[in-house]
C-alpha cells in the first residue's frame, strides 16, 4: 500500500511539473509605480522646457541676424535764418467811395439815362424827375426879372439926373434882387429833380423804372468807385503795441489764389473794444485792374520790422500731437564692424511762427542738426533710416494764405 501510495504522488507530481507545495507570487507594491509614473512626467515636463528655451533661442538668434532693412526717408537741415516778422489776421473789404445814389426830392420817374453796370464820370445824369412846375415857375421869375432889370436901369437913369428919388432905385433893386432870388431857388430845385452821379464809379443793379414814384432817399442804382479800396481787420490787444500807420500790409483773397496784393496801414482804432479786446486797424488798397471787390474775405498780413534769426525747419518734420510737437533726428553711430548706420531719434520741440512751409524751433534743436523731412509716420523712435535719393516732393506754404 505504502508502495502504491508512493507512486500516486510522483505520478501527479510529473503532471504539472511543480512541486504541489510550491507558493503564489506577491503582487508589485504601489510605491514602485509612483515613481515610474513621476519619472516619466519629470521627462516630459522637462523636455517641453528644454523645447521652449530652445525655441526662444532660435527666435531671438533669428531677429538679431535677420534685421529689417532701413527705412528710406527724406532728410532736411535746420538752418538759422532772420524769418519775416509777420502778424496775420482776417478782414473784409470796403470801397473808399461807395453810395446807394437816390433822390433829395420826392418825384416821378420821367426818364432813365444810364446803363446798368457801365462806368460813369462824377456829375452825369442818371434819372430825370417830372419838373414841369418848377420849370413854369423859374419862367416865371425870369420874366420879373427882366422887368426889375429894366425898371432898375430906368431908376438909376433918372436918379442920375436929379429927375428921381433915390427910393425909387432901391425899390427897384430890391424888386430884381426878389427875382433872381426866386430863380436861384427854382433852378435848385430844377437840378433836384435831375439826380447825377456824385463821383466816377461803376453802377451796379438798376432799381427803378419809367413812371415810378419816388420818395426822398429811394436807393436807384449802386456807385461803387473801385480804383481803391478798404481793408479792414481787427487784432488782439496784445499785438496792437506793434502796428504803426505806413506798415506794409499784404492781402491774400480766395478768388485769386497765390496772388498778393500790398497796401499800406492808413487808420488804427484809437480805442479798444471791450467785449472782445481787439482793436480795428484799416489799409488802403490800390486796385488798379479792379478786380478786388468791396465785401471779399482777406486773409491781412502785417509786416513787421524783423527779429534776430531763429531756427527753421520744414513744416512736414515737425509732427504734431497731444503730447506736444516733435521732429525725428537724424543720429549715427559706428557698428562694432566699423560701418556707420543712421537712424531717427524723436525729439519734442517748442514750436514759434510758420512762414512760407517753414517753422520756427524755439528749443530743442540747433543748427545743422539733419531731420526727417518726410516718411516720418512710419518710424519709431530710434529706427534705422536711410536718405533717400529722390528728389523730395515740394512742400506747400502752411497756412494756404497769408
Amino acid at each position: 500500500m505504502q508502495k502504491v501510495h508512493d507512486m500516486n504522488i510522483v505520478a501527479e507530481h510529473k503532471i504539472s511539473g511543480e512541486p504541489i507545495d510550491k507558493a503564489p507570487k506577491r503582487p508589485v507594491k504601489p510605491v514602485r509605480w509612483f515613481i515610474i509614473v513621476g519619472t516619466l512626467l519629470a521627462v516630459l515636463v522637462g523636455g517641453l522646457v528644454w523645447f521652449n528655451y530652445f525655441r526662444g533661442q532660435m527666435i531671438k538668434q533669428f531677429f538679431a541676424n535677420n534685421k529689417p532693412p532701413p527705412t528710406a526717408v527724406s532728410a532736411a537741415e535746420a538752418k538759422s535764418e532772420v524769418v519775416p516778422n509777420l502778424l496775420t489776421a482776417v478782414g473784409s473789404l470796403v470801397a473808399v467811395h461807395q453810395v446807394d445814389v437816390s433822390a433829395d426830392v420826392n418825384g416821378r420817374v420821367t426818364e432813365i439815362k444810364f446803363e446798368p453796370g457801365t462806368r460813369v464820370e462824377a456829375g452825369t445824369p442818371l434819372v430825370q424827375l417830372f419838373d414841369a412846375p418848377e420849370q413854369g415857375d423859374l419862367a416865371n421869375y425870369k420874366a420879373q426879372a427882366t422887368v426889375a432889370q429894366l425898371s432898375l436901369d430906368r431908376a438909376k437913369q433918372l436918379a442920375a439926373r436929379q429927375f428921381g428919388p433915390q427910393a425909387t432905385v432901391d425899390t427897384a433893386q430890391a424888386a430884381y434882387d426878389q427875382a433872381q432870388a426866386g430863380i436861384a431857388k427854382t433852378e435848385a430845385l430844377i437840378s433836384q429833380k435831375l439826380v447825377r452821379a456824385p463821383f466816377s464809379g461803376d453802377l451796379g443793379m438798376r432799381k427803378v423804372e419809367v413812371g415810378q414814384y419816388l420818395t426822398a432817399g429811394t436807393a436807384i442804382v449802386s456807385l461803387t468807385d473801385l480804383s481803391e479800396l478798404w481793408a479792414n481787420f481787427t487784432v488782439t490787444e496784445k499785438d496792437s503795441g506793434s502796428l504803426k500807420v505806413g506798415q506794409v500790409v499784404r492781402l491774400k483773397v480766395d478768388a485769386y489764389p497765390g496772388r498778393t496784393f500790398e497796401g499800406k496801414i492808413t487808420t488804427i482804432e484809437p480805442q479798444i473794444s471791450t467785449d472782445t479786446r481787439n482793436i480795428r486797424v484799416q489799409a488802403t488798397i490800390a486796385n488798379p485792374e479792379k478786380i478786388l471787390k468791396p465785401g471779399m474775405f482777406v486773409t491781412t498780413t502785417v509786416v513787421l520790422p524783423e527779429k534776430p534769426a531763429v531756427i527753421t525747419v520744414p513744416e512736414t518734420a515737425v509732427d504734431y500731437t497731444l503730447y506736444g510737437d516733435s521732429v525725428f533726428v537724424i543720429t549715427e553711430k559706428k557698428e562694432e564692424d566699423g560701418k556707420t548706420s543712421l537712424s531717427a531719434v524723436r525729439t519734442f520741440v517748442q514750436t514759434g511762427n510758420r512762414v512760407e512751409g517753414r517753422v520756427e524751433i524755439v528749443k530743442g534743436l540747433k543748427a545743422g542738426d539733419k531731420v526727417v523731412a518726410l516718411g516720418q509716420l512710419k518710424l519709431q523712435s530710434g529706427a534705422p533710416v536711410s536718405i533717400s535719393t529722390d528728389p523730395a516732393p515740394a512742400i506747400p506754404a502752411q497756412p494756404p494764405r497769408y
